[in-house]
């Protein structure tokens, strides 16, 4: 059983920054991608960033140039970045992990505000 913990988020100013942390346990494949959604009250869930081996970490076009994502893959960790951040960032982030051929493993999340 793949299991997600996720950790960092908190109350920032906007302009501010955060890290968000997720922990992975169980078999994990550093050939599949691990990442991040978040979800906003009213929207859908909605793909921050993800990132595998031997490949080029993916965006959203609102986190393009703002957030970065790395992992780990001797720990089984991801970390998501994120500067400048904006009130539209408020959401809850998942941390995610996808199993071939369409599973995907989810945290439980963990609350950003951005808000003054």
């Amino acid at each position: 059983q793949v299991q997600l913990v996720e950790s960092g988020g908190g109350l920032v100013q906007p302009g501010g920054s955060l890290t968000l942390s997720c922990v992975a346990s169980g078999i994990i494949s550093s050939l599949n991608r691990m990442g991040w959604y978040r979800q906003a009250p009213g929207k859908e869930r909605e793909l921050v960033a993800s990132i595998r081996r031997l490949e080029f970490p993916t965006y959203a076009e609102t986190a393009q140039d703002r957030f970065t994502i790395s992992r780990d893959y001797a720990k089984n960790t991801v970390s998501l970045q994120m500067n400048s951040l904006k009130p539209e960032d408020t959401a809850v982030y998942y941390c995610y992990y996808f199993d071939a051929p369409r599973i995907n493993y989810w945290g439980q999340g963990t609350q950003v505000t951005v808000s003054s």
